[in-house]
């Protein structure tokens, strides 16, 4: 079981949370994880993000619960924070997890909770020299996102992504944070076309690396050899696996098949289609084969995603 414990601060970002809760949604809704999360705020009350949306929390930080993650998200009047009884409460909390993350510019009530003397650390790039100056005994890295022994920090909504998504290539395995990436890879960033159906990579990576993806898109029902998707779009296969590894981090044929089983988990979730038709789409010549791709790629059979239909 992994638990995960959020502690917002007013004047959290609703992105920042959004980019650090919804992967860990998708990974528990594979039905592959037993992963659970509270929200918890200093005061225990209600807590209002940026943007004026209040949460109430769903725990109380007098009686901490053990943990994985800590994750401290503070954002506008994080000043203020530093001052109250902030830090005290990330202090007690702490002692209760594995890892004690600092989020947007949680990192500054990391600091002030003196839990960042032997630990590099980042944040908001809006803040970094006046952090410094604050602190200057620091250990202060000029990063999207840091994992240093069991103080993280990251800085706003994209970075927060990347450090979610890389815990849970190693809590779970690189195929949980593929597909967990797919909601903003191919749905944020991209062009839809019609309704549901896979759409065009609009703005992620090089020109090359889209115009390989789109590729991997269009022909998802009767995929191309790595030959000839190389040669579409003007490269070697050598040169396409580098771009690949480079950018995305995996094999551009790894890349490809995840994409086309992440689409068969869709389908089998929001769709009636058999699983037959489901091969078909996502260019497998039979259900059988489906199947076993998909067990060995996320640890379950495709039949389970049947029961994550959204409501």
């Amino acid at each position: 079981m992994t638990n995960v414990t959020f502690l917002l601060f007013d004047g959290f970002s609703n992105m920042v949370l959004s980019c650090l809760l919804e992967p860990l949604r998708a990974v528990r809704d594979q039905g592959q994880a037993d992963l659970h999360w509270q929200i918890l705020s200093p005061d225990n009350g209600p807590v209002c993000s940026s943007s004026g949306l209040s949460i109430t929390p769903d725990g109380r930080t007098h009686a901490p619960q053990a943990c994985d993650l800590l994750i401290v998200l503070a954002g506008y009047g994080f000043r203020a924070h530093a001052q109250g009884d902030g830090p005290a409460v990330i202090r007690r909390l702490s002692r209760h997890a594995q890892v004690v993350v600092g989020a947007d510019t949680g990192a500054w009530l990391l600091a002030s909770a003196e839990l960042i003397s032997d630990h590099p650390v980042t944040l908001h790039w809006a803040v970094l020299s006046e952090f410094a100056e604050a602190f200057p005994q620091a250990q202060l890295r000029f990063e999207r996102y840091l994992k240093t022994g069991r103080i993280w920090s990251c800085g706003g909504a994209s970075s927060a992504l990347d450090l979610m998504l890389a815990f849970i290539a190693e809590r779970f395995g690189p195929a949980s944070a593929f597909f967990a990436s797919t909601m903003f890879l191919h749905d944020a960033e991209r062009q839809q076309t019609h309704g549901r159906g896979p759409g065009r990579l609009a703005g992620k990576g090089t020109a090359k690396l889209r115009q390989t993806v789109n590729l991997m898109v269009e022909t998802m029902e009767t995929p191309l050899t790595l030959k000839a998707l190389a040669d579409k779009a003007g490269l070697t296969v050598r040169s396409l696996d580098r771009l690949f590894q480079a950018e995305l981090g995996m094999a551009p044929g790894r890349y490809y098949q995840l994409m086309r089983l992440s689409h068969a988990r869709d389908l089998a979730a929001s769709t009636e289609f058999d699983l037959r038709e489901i091969a078909l789409r996502c260019g497998y010549s039979d259900a059988s084969a489906l199947s076993k791709a998909f067990s060995r790629a996320f640890g379950h059979p495709i039949r389970k995603s049947r029961g994550n239909r959204p409501r």
